[in-house]
């Protein structure tokens, strides 16, 4: 082969692999817009969660009938599977299954003060477990025979979504165990949480 042939064969061949460089580059660079286009508009529904939910208030007392047709628009899909198909979320995914800060846990459908971290404990169930709810009148009990079994219902107060179950297995005062879907929960810490409960007691 003489030096102009392999000279040729040489151009050729970083030629080729400088456009094999640059169309993977732009590859790569298109999957990455995508992906934060995507986190992007993920985040953005996550704020505009609550300002398009009209039956949304951590202070309103109000009891609210929410239309399923109008939720099922505005609520996540697993929010909404939860609260109005009575869904139960797999065990040990959930954000707040294992969460020890303190503050107040809210219905994530109408944003009625449910649970304190104060009345929370570990059960090592996979789910959110509290020994009791932040007042009497934050949720309400109906019978659940659904599966062959016998079980007790709880539900928002408020807004009657699906929050869980409770079963008589919790640590004392009251040895009851709320047994809470994390994701039909929100979560404010201790001090913006207190202040809000706060006023909406004072009213």
């Amino acid at each position: 082969m003489s030096f102009r042939t392999a000279n040729l064969s040489v151009r050729k061949f970083v030629n080729y692999s400088m456009k094999n460089l640059l169309f993977t580059a732009l590859i790569l660079l298109s999957v990455l817009s995508a992906c934060n286009f995507s986190n992007k508009n993920k985040t953005d529904n996550m704020d505009t969660d609550k300002t398009n939910n009209p039956y949304y208030s951590n202070t309103d007392t109000n009891k609210v009938t929410p239309d399923d047709d109008q939720l099922k628009k505005i609520l996540p899909a697993d929010v909404y599977n939860v609260a109005r198909e009575k869904g139960t979320e797999r065990p040990f995914t959930g954000k707040y299954w294992n969460s020890k800060e303190g503050g107040t846990y809210y219905c994530a459908v109408c944003g009625n003060p449910l649970f304190n971290s104060n009345g929370k404990f570990e059960s090592s169930c996979g789910w959110p477990s509290f020994f009791e709810p932040i007042s009497k009148s934050s949720i309400i009990f109906a019978p659940d025979n659904t599966y062959g079994m016998h079980r007790t219902e709880v539900m928002c107060g408020r807004c009657h979504s699906h929050l869980g179950h409770v079963f008589e297995d919790g640590p004392p005062p009251t040895h009851l165990r709320y047994c809470i879907n994390s994701v039909i929960l929100d979560f404010k810490k201790a001090q913006d949480a207190e202040a809000k409960f706060k006023d909406s007691t004072n009213k």
